[in-house]
């Protein structure tokens, strides 16, 4: 399995098959998945025949963007995952950052350090003019992980989840760092 990128506490490598089961334990938790089912857990068929193999076409597609599996470089324990892919109608100028970790993992900075070190590699390794991220109005940490990452208020929107969440009535909202935006912080 390929390494994309590795930080003081992650390693961001590819899925394989075989990390079917490591998803399907990770949706299992309602608290994970409040804010994207409801707290509904994702059954492993479906991500067998549907997510698996969307996430391993992605790196055959490209090095550089796709998803990624989280996890510690010490004893190889599952964090979660990553993803920096185009958006839905997006270019690959403008891709999309995303996570879900595990909930003892939450609250530790590592949400913040996998999504500074793959907002690097955009700007490092590919023609991402700008990284964007995208939540709820009202996930209160997903949007700190984002503002520590770097990244920017841009809108608010009203997505159409194909469920109803507690607290979509609220909107959603994007954020956002440009390639410029990093440069100068970097120079900082």
């Amino acid at each position: 399995m390929k390494i994309l990128l590795q930080t003081a506490r992650l390693v961001l490598r590819e899925f394989t098959e075989a990390d079917a089961g490591l998803l399907e334990a990770l949706d299992a938790d309602p608290a994970v998945m409040r804010f994207i089912s409801n707290g509904v857990a994702t059954p492993l068929r479906e991500i067998v025949d549907d997510y698996m193999p969307a996430y391993l076409a992605y790196h055959r597609k490209s090095p550089h963007f796709g998803f990624w599996v989280a996890q510690s470089p010490v004893n190889h324990e599952f964090f979660g995952w990553f993803h920096l892919r185009s958006g839905s109608g997006c270019p690959e100028s403008e891709p999309e950052l995303g996570y879900r970790l595990r909930r003892d993992c939450w609250g530790l900075g590592l949400a913040t350090e996998g999504s500074r070190a793959l907002i690097d590699h955009a700007f490092l390794h590919t023609p991402a003019a700008r990284v964007t991220a995208e939540t709820m109005e009202v996930h209160a940490a997903s949007r700190r992980v984002m503002e520590k990452s770097g990244m920017s208020l841009v809108r608010h929107f009203v997505a159409d989840w194909p469920v109803r969440i507690d607290g979509d009535e609220h909107g959603d909202v994007q954020y956002a760092v440009t390639r410029e935006q990093w440069e100068a912080h970097r120079q900082a």
